[in-house]
């Protein structure tokens, strides 16, 4: 077998969500549309997500949650609302700014929701990273980065896709977000790097999301991802193309069948998300036969967090912040 041009971690958000989400994400997995999961485990349905991957070998980490539901540690009267739940995905975002927020809290969390993953599956975590991605956010990354350098998590995800700049196909509102997360994601690098935490080279799925989603839009990030994970100031000095590393890139995706009004989510019932048919677009673009002969074609082998080396995680280590954002944008 040749060697692969990408080694492509297909992780499904959410786990745990909903038990239609579940049986989603395990369908997803057996047709080898995903190769990984990400654990929300304030969620309703966390342990049987659990026992599902322990059933069905399915390898899984932490989508560390500080923006939905009902906290884990009972020490979290500045992360909530006045009826307990965590504050949103821009609630959050609104009371950070304002200083509102106890970081001390949030460690407290952070370790709360790790030793409940622990709790469920009988391992530490071998990657986390965040829901709605409040990890990269401006003083949560570095309580973020110390809880994974001192439970030796070595794995997180770095939300900077290439190609969003040049993305038509999504809304004012969400390239606004996006925009903003890209700055957080980009702040964090330095941050992440300090604490030795890494992640692969390039990270798509802000631009393929939803009914974005199709087999040619998946193709158009592949061939980003291959172009931003080979460009010189991000591979290996002076390699021929003959010996130059793998591209390693995480794909961000949410496949699942639709929730069911008043039956999941992670304690106020499911949003609008997890009830909305691109759930199941996702699934059905993710088992695509197409698919899989794109990723054959194009030399992509799905792996997970586990498959990876440390040498194969380079990205970033000598890239400076404001150079790598210039590429983005040219991508």
């Amino acid at each position: 077998m040749p060697q692969p041009r990408v080694m492509l971690v297909v992780t499904g958000d959410d786990f745990g969500y909903c038990s239609k989400r579940n049986q989603g994400i395990v369908d997803c997995f057996q047709a080898g549309g995903i190769s990984n999961v990400s654990l929300l485990v304030n969620a309703c349905a966390a342990k049987e997500a659990a026992d599902l991957a322990k059933r069905h070998s399915i390898p899984i980490g932490l989508h560390a949650n500080l923006s939905e539901g009902i906290p884990v540690c009972q020490q979290a009267s500045t992360l909530t609302n006045q009826h307990g739940f965590f504050r949103g995905k821009m609630g959050f975002r609104q009371a950070l700014e304002r200083g509102q927020l106890s970081m001390k809290q949030v460690e407290l969390e952070l370790r709360a929701q790790v030793g409940l993953f622990r709790e469920l599956t009988g391992h530490l975590p071998l990657h986390m990273d965040g829901h709605q991605h409040v990890h990269v956010l401006p003083e949560v990354r570095e309580v973020f980065a110390e809880v994974l350098a001192d439970l030796k998590i070595p794995y997180t995800r770095v939300p900077v896709e290439p190609g969003l700049h040049s993305c038509t196909a999504l809304p004012p509102h969400l390239q606004r977000f996006y925009a903003q997360v890209e700055k957080d994601a980009l702040d964090s690098i330095p941050v992440f790097s300090r604490y030795g935490i890494r992640w692969p080279d390039v990270y798509l799925g802000l631009t393929t999301m939803g009914q974005n989603m199709s087999v040619s839009n998946l193709e158009r990030a592949l061939g980003q991802a291959l172009e931003a994970g080979t460009s010189p100031t991000l591979a290996s000095g002076g390699a021929s193309d003959s010996n130059r590393p793998v591209v390693t890139a995480e794909l961000m995706v949410h496949p699942g069948y639709p929730s069911q009004p008043l039956d999941g989510g992670c304690g106020e019932g499911p949003d609008d998300f997890s009830c909305s048919a691109d759930r199941q677009h996702e699934l059905s673009v993710l088992r695509d036969p197409a698919l899989q002969a794109l990723y054959r074609r194009e030399g992509v082998q799905l792996c997970s967090f586990k498959d990876l080396t440390p040498s194969d995680l380079h990205v970033l280590k000598s890239a400076p912040n404001h150079e790598y954002a210039k590429q983005q944008k040219e991508w």
